[in-house]
């Protein structure tokens, strides 16, 4: 004859009861030492109804609940994780990066529920297979110093310094550099990128950049006047930008209009001559020459802190895209007063060969 459902509910009710009676009467019947015995060598197995981040453990020793949670756990541990910042792309799994699953932890939870509850509830449970229906989360804790670790090795393989614009002799060349941002990640930002997608079991991250302004840029470079002693030209330069450019005349043969990175230390209007060689080239040359139209510097002179050098006027006119002076950088009257107001105290003065 078929059982109908509330049949078996009365059955399975029924079964449940006299479980219950045949522990007290265990219990009562001066037969307690039995039903401890029987506690105690079931309480190496979880109790039937408990869950572990979903798995069913119920009756697992310690060992095989360890071995089926860690391997439920890998799945998490082991899953890929995209991590993308400033074109780089890395590959990595939350275990590498410095996440572990508290499987212990969580094992020991689950052999508590038994602990929490009354003995002849316990005995009841395991005696009849009733599910106590707990459910056991599985903690995934993460180690900031991995993450940390990781982080800023992304960081060394990401980071580009910023260049400051640039105008300088190198070797025998004048080298122009434009300014450039760099980048780096910004860290602690990263870090929490990071972390929330670990909690969140993200299977991509991006990190985020800050840049980095170069300390000098093009137009913050000023001034500076470079003299082309191959092409006897002179040029000034607004930053990388070549505003102004006369012809000059530099060293004839014997003298030398050197070669380096100076500056403009003075300046001065009608300058006074002092003649610097009295024994030498100088010796049929009166010691002091007057503002004039016979003055060597001419109208306007720049002094270098190259002793003796000046970038200045003269009255000879055809010496000027020759080689003919002492060392000085020679100009037409009108260009070096043209040039004059446009050359403050300090600019770098860049003579290349």
């Amino acid at each position: 004859m078929a059982v109908g459902k509330h049949g078996r509910r009365r059955h399975r009710g029924l079964k449940a009861a006299l479980v219950v009676v045949g522990v007290l009467g265990l219990v009562g019947g001066g037969t307690a030492y039995a039903a401890y015995r029987y506690d105690a060598a079931a309480s190496v197995r979880i109790l039937p109804g408990v869950r572990i981040a979903g798995l069913d453990v119920s009756g697992m020793t310690r060992a095989q609940a360890v071995r089926e949670l860690t391997a439920l756990a890998a799945r998490t541990l082991e899953a890929p994780l995209t991590v993308e910042a400033g074109g780089h792309t890395w590959t990595v799994t939350p275990a590498a990066i410095g996440m572990r699953a508290d499987v212990e932890g969580a094992v020991d939870r689950a052999f508590a529920v038994a602990e929490d509850l009354p003995f002849v509830s316990r005995v009841y449970h395991r005696l009849a297979d009733r599910p106590v229906r707990a459910e056991i989360d599985l903690a995934f804790p993460i180690d900031e110093a991995g993450v940390r670790a990781f982080v800023e090795q992304a960081r060394a393989e990401v980071a580009v310094p910023p260049v400051s614009a640039r105008i300088a002799l190198v070797g025998d060349e004048l080298v122009l550099r434009h300014a450039r941002t760099g980048r780096t990640l910004k860290l602690q930002a990263a870090i929490e990128r990071i972390r929330q997608a670990l909690e969140e079991r993200a299977s991509s991250v991006e990190l985020p950049l800050r840049t980095l302004e170069p300390e000098v840029t093009a137009s913050e470079l000023g001034k500076t006047i470079v003299v082309d002693l191959s092409e006897n030209v002179l040029r000034l330069y607004d930053g990388l930008k070549v505003v102004k450019e006369y012809p000059v005349a530099t060293a004839a043969p014997g003298y030398v209009t050197p070669v380096g990175t100076w500056k403009v230390i003075d300046k001065r209007e009608n300058p006074t001559w002092y003649n610097p060689a009295l024994d030498s080239w100088g010796a049929d040359l009166p010691p002091v020459i007057a503002p004039g139209p016979d003055n060597p510097l001419g109208t306007r002179a720049l002094y270098l802190n190259s002793p003796g050098i000046r970038i200045h006027g003269t009255s000879n006119a055809a010496s000027i895209g020759t080689y003919a002076s002492h060392g000085c950088i020679r100009m037409y009257i009108s260009d070096s007063e043209e040039l004059y107001p446009l050359v403050p105290i300090g600019t770098r003065v860049i003579i290349k060969p």
